[in-house]
């Protein structure tokens, strides 16, 4: 029998292994062309479109005029417009859920107080994750609240006020600005550590609150300096003690309540907030403006005079501020008679 030729056979193997050959590197280069467009991005190419900021709260109040006047700077800086979007919920869940399953990058960033981060989930039960999902990237602003009587009542401060109401059981009431919140929670707790019982009388927003106290309706009001510092010369009203750890520029005079209740801490972080996973080239941009923004002299004189601390904490230092208020309000969820959500 005849030998079948063999160097046909052996061109065609050789044409084929070139075929294979230049397969795989056509396949090659298609996956470095894709893992170069998956690549994280990097500051010198963001933002190339508008970006949004989330707002989960309505328009007006400290945390929406914050997280615009920090838009408007970066839209300037960045070339690109921040467009603000308020998207106002109960502890203000809606908006908070948004940029938590928003794609991270870098495109939809989160405008909020820390109380939507710790305090919301301790009160609702969310199909979310705010401290897992969302990184903190700087804030704004620490806004501060104040502890204000009615001047008619005989105290002049903390420690007589808590004498009196010692004297008087049950004959004290306190307003609020809405129930579960920092102006409920937070007087809430002062009296279970102070050993006082006063009567609450909700109101519905804290412009009725504030004027309840200012009519003596009400004798007494835990809310935001930025409000009540505009009474401190009122015949009605007096101001005995601020709620951050130490007294503020805006009322030096003015004891921290820490000073009569070691420990007592309430204050509110207002800051920007991205989805996790957001590129860190992203985060440093946004955090390096928004601080150096916070702490230049025009806006930090503003917001001092507001009662606001200017901002500008890292991310680390952010964490240990929603750790502590974390835990502030559990206790005080527990000493109003509220039970957490599990």
């Amino acid at each position: 029998m005849q030998q079948a030729p063999v160097l046909p056979a052996v061109r065609g193997c050789a044409s084929f292994a070139r075929m294979a050959c230049a397969l795989r590197l056509s396949l090659a280069f298609l996956v470095i062309a894709a893992l170069s467009s998956a690549a994280p991005i990097c500051a010198a190419d963001w933002p190339t479109r508008p970006v949004t900021v989330v707002v989960p709260f309505g328009p007006g109040g400290n945390t929406d005029m914050m997280a615009r006047l920090a838009a408007a700077h970066l839209s300037a800086k960045f070339g690109q417009s921040f467009v603000v979007e308020n998207r106002p919920s109960a502890g203000g869940a809606l908006g908070t859920a948004q940029v938590a399953a928003a794609v991270a990058d870098g495109y939809t960033l989160l405008f909020a107080a820390a109380s939507m981060i710790v305090l919301t989930p301790q009160l609702q039960k969310l199909h979310f994750d705010p401290m897992k999902q969302l990184v903190p990237i700087t804030n704004m602003g620490t806004g501060t609240q104040m502890l204000a009587i009615k001047r008619a009542l005989p105290a002049t401060t903390l420690p007589a006020f808590i004498a009196y109401a010692k004297a008087n059981p049950g004959k004290l009431n306190f307003t609020v600005a809405g129930t579960q919140n920092i102006s409920h929670l937070a007087p809430v707790l002062l009296f279970a550590r102070a050993g006082i019982e006063l009567l609450m009388v909700p109101a519905k927003s804290e412009p009725q609150a504030v004027s309840d106290l200012v009519s003596a309706a009400a004798d007494l009001y835990f809310g935001n300096s930025s409000v009540l510092l505009a009474h401190a010369n009122d015949d009605s009203v007096r101001l005995l003690a601020v709620g951050t750890a130490h007294r503020i520029a805006a009322a030096p005079d003015l004891p921290a309540i820490a000073e009569t209740l070691p420990g007592f801490e309430f204050s509110s972080w207002n800051g920007f907030l991205a989805p996790a996973g957001t590129p860190e080239e992203v985060l440093t941009a946004v955090r390096n403006e928004v601080v150096s923004f916070a702490r230049s002299r025009d806006i930090s004189d503003r917001l001092t005079r507001l009662g606001i601390v200017p901002g500008g904490l890292t991310a680390e230092q952010s964490r240990a501020v929603f750790k502590k208020d974390f835990e502030s309000f559990a206790a005080a969820i527990k000493a109003a008679g509220i039970d957490p959500v599990k």
